[in-house]
């Protein structure tokens, strides 16, 4: 049995679609138990928080924290998204259009776990990213990245190989932000808005930002 560990963030009574926000940060010699309290658990909570604000009425947004820190081969995040969707469609019944948003290697788990026929779009922030795990079939989701130029933790130009190879079976856009770093603190305001807009957009059909927008006209390499 999975050991993850769902956290609400809205949760209206006739949602209309699900966001999964999935957090990244390295595993650590003395302890493979995430804490809540850790800060790449703690920075998704604003990002969270911004997606509900966005669709309070509308959207189910929830945070996973995973069953263990960093990515273990015999139990990666990927399968904690896959627990965390199949006790979604329990509670809230199957169906639910979803997007998953990750940061790090939940970046790389939202993008590898978009497989799923449920997922209907993924946002990966600064993604922690192996150059050739694009080529999965992503057919009918659409995807965005989102990469600081000065990170130095994850590498934009694997992530920029990833969204080439995604963009031959899905709709990728790929967003990078000057002088934004790993841990997205400084550029955090544009990181959230453009994870938040895309994902109310891309589920709901709202109207977003004008960058969002381009994003999801076709356009694949932008700068914000």
């Amino acid at each position: 049995m999975s050991e993850a560990r769902i956290v609400d963030t809205s949760v209206p009574s006739d949602p209309k679609g699900l966001v999964l926000v999935l957090h990244g940060g390295a595993s650590r010699r003395h302890s493979m138990r995430v804490s809540p309290a850790q800060l790449s658990v703690l920075r998704m909570v604003p990002i969270a928080a911004r997606i509900a604000h966005l669709a309070p009425d509308e959207l189910v947004v929830q945070r996973l924290l995973n069953s263990r820190r960093g990515w273990d081969a015999h139990h990666t995040p990927v399968a904690d998204v896959q627990w965390a969707l199949a006790q979604a469609a329990e509670r809230f019944g199957g169906g639910l259009p979803t997007c998953l948003v990750g940061h790090s290697l939940g970046g790389r788990a939202a993008l590898l776990a978009a497989t799923r026929p449920e997922v209907r779009s993924a946002v990966a922030l600064a993604p922690w990213v192996y150059p050739d795990e694009g080529r999965i079939d992503l057919v009918g989701t659409q995807v965005l990245i989102v990469h600081g130029d000065a990170d130095r933790i994850a590498r934009p130009a694997n992530s920029a190989a990833v969204a080439r190879d995604l963009a031959r079976t899905a709709q990728v856009a790929y967003v990078t932000v000057d002088g934004g770093k790993h841990a997205m603190l400084r550029h955090h305001g544009t990181f959230d808005g453009i994870a938040a807009d895309f994902a109310v957009a891309t589920l709901l059909g709202r109207q977003p930002s004008p960058l969002v927008a381009r994003a999801l006209a076709g356009e694949q390499w932008l700068d914000a």
